[in-house]
């Protein structure tokens, strides 16, 4: 078979994901405080990029786009022009400025006003010159630091654990040992390593650990450093004086069953009144099987909602969250050295170009994310208002499909705007993804949304007699007869997903 050389020409198409699309699509999965932090890294490392203060005006200021200069580069007139249309960045829009927040302009800096001078006199530079001692400077509520920044971080067991390991009189040879227990503590402030073990890595005598563990496991919180449940339980059961001998002989002998509440057969085995395992079981019920968990996991995280939705007369009005949000807009000493043209360094003019381009494309990327969401909160209002006016049981089904076509955008993009994006409304805060849910068909053909099927599930099992919880089968059936029609295993998988027990936990006696 001969080879040749040919020239083909062919015309295809394909999409390019340049690095500023994959920034904007970036934008829009970003939570709140994601994107707070994405745009005080942005200010650290693009010198373009500057922050307005509160007191810049902004609709007066707006400034022209510099002229091109004579003999100068198109290309660097065009930047500094669009330089000089992007505008600041006011974090979010309220319902009257969402369209028109892509056409706010950049502003000259405004001073601010003056207070009334008394008898001429410069109260600033008198107050600077003669510094008053014994005051308190005031200062505006906003400028105060939030009630969590003057808390102290939390301690964890391990260096509460030492506190108490100075203030005890242990000889040296135990506190050393005492140093390698509490460094074998999970989370929970259970042991993990063995005696043995122990011993082997301080080079001390299984006995001597023995009597430092004792020790250790008189510290507080009850019940630490114990080897598994039951011992974890029985040191409590000690250190608060708890002498009640079924409670010691339960968790000796029927430890499993109490787990599973198994009543009945734990008064079988011991061959007392079901009466008296149910009142030892709520005194062991008191105690913590994690004693550590006061001193784990992280500090919690506060949800700020990213849109408030208000009700004025029979109207729903979206406000986008923009406090803490920086306004953003493009340095004027910059667009001064693109307009200057050839009078600056190719090097200078290169540089400044590329973080021109950059800052334009992230405050018109935040414009559009702003925007988009702004979009999409006012269809799940207009799917969902039913919901917004009487609550949870109106949700109706809805997917990404009915909100997407009804703003004319892509499911992807409907789906990465909604996640970690919360609404305050009328009925509380809600992730803007809780309002997208499955169908749960009724009896007489129409839907309910799984939401208010699980809401239904959850209220039932509240107000259950707590002696005869109510089994899957028989909550599905009242469903029934609600109209709604559900299987027993859909009701187990949203009883599971509420985080509730299965009517043989949640039964009680007497």
């Amino acid at each position: 078979m001969a080879l040749e050389l040919k020239q083909q020409l062919r015309l295809s198409q394909q999409l390019v994901m340049t690095p500023q699309l994959q920034q904007a699509i970036k934008l829009l999965q970003l939570s709140r405080m994601e994107l707070v932090g994405l745009v005080q890294r942005e200010l650290e490392e693009n010198p373009v990029l500057e922050e307005t203060g509160e007191h810049e005006s902004n609709g007066d200021d707006a400034t022209e786009a510099p002229d091109a200069p004579e003999g100068g580069d198109a290309a660097e007139a065009a930047a500094a022009a669009d330089a000089a249309e992007a505008g600041e960045f006011a974090g979010g829009e309220t319902e009257a400025s969402a369209e028109a927040a892509a056409a706010l302009a950049p502003g000259d800096e405004v001073e601010p006003s003056q207070a009334d001078k008394i008898a001429d006199i410069d109260w600033q530079n008198y107050s600077e010159a003669y510094p008053q001692t014994g005051m308190r400077e005031a200062r505006d509520d906003e400028d105060r630091p939030g009630f969590e920044a003057t808390l102290t971080r939390r301690p964890t067991l391990a260096e509460h654990l030492e506190w108490q390991l100075q203030l005890s009189p242990l000889p040296e040879e135990e506190r050393r040992i005492a140093e390698f227990i509490i460094g074998n503590l999970d989370e929970r402030g259970y042991l993990l390593a063995s005696v043995e073990e122990i011993a082997r890595e301080a080079g001390a005598d299984p006995a001597a650990v023995e009597r430092t563990l004792a020790e250790v496991q008189d510290f507080d919180p009850a019940g630490v450093a114990a080897r598994d449940l039951q011992e974890c339980l029985a040191i409590q059961v000690r250190v608060l004086g708890i002498h009640d001998p079924l409670v010691h002989r339960i968790l000796a002998e029927c430890l499993d069953p109490l787990v599973k509440r198994d009543f009945r057969g734990i008064a079988r085995k011991l061959g007392i009144p079901i009466e008296d395992v149910a009142a030892a079981a709520k005194v062991i019920g008191r105690l913590e099987p994690r004693p550590g968990r006061a001193f784990g996991g992280d500090d919690p995280v506060y949800i700020i909602p990213d849109i408030y939705v208000y009700k004025i007369a029979d109207e729903f009005h979206v406000v986008l969250n923009d406090d803490g949000l920086p306004r953003l807009r493009i340095s004027n000493l910059y667009r001064e050295v693109l307009s200057r043209g050839r009078e600056t360094p190719k090097d200078t003019r290169n540089y400044v170009h590329e973080k021109v381009r950059s800052a334009m494309w992230l405050i018109k990327s935040i414009h559009q994310r702003q925007r988009t969401i702004y979009k999409v909160m006012q269809s799940i209002i207009k799917h969902q208002r039913d919901f917004f006016e009487k609550g949870i049981n109106f949700l109706k089904p809805l997917n990404l499909r009915d909100v997407a076509e009804d703003i004319e955008m892509h499911e992807s993009t409907v789906s990465r705007v909604t996640t970690n994006k919360y609404a305050h409304t009328p009925q509380g805060i809600f992730e803007l993804k809780y309002f997208f849910n499955s169908s749960i068909h009724k009896l007489d053909g129409d839907e309910i949304a799984s939401e208010s099927v699980k809401d239904r599930i959850h209220t039932l099992i509240r107000n259950e007699d707590p002696r005869r919880p109510l089994s899957d089968q028989r909550i599905a059936e009242m469903l029934r007869v609600a109209n709604i029609n559900i299987a027993r295993r859909t009701v187990t998988k949203y009883r599971e997903a509420l985080n509730l027990l299965s009517s043989t936990k949640r039964r009680q006696v007497g």
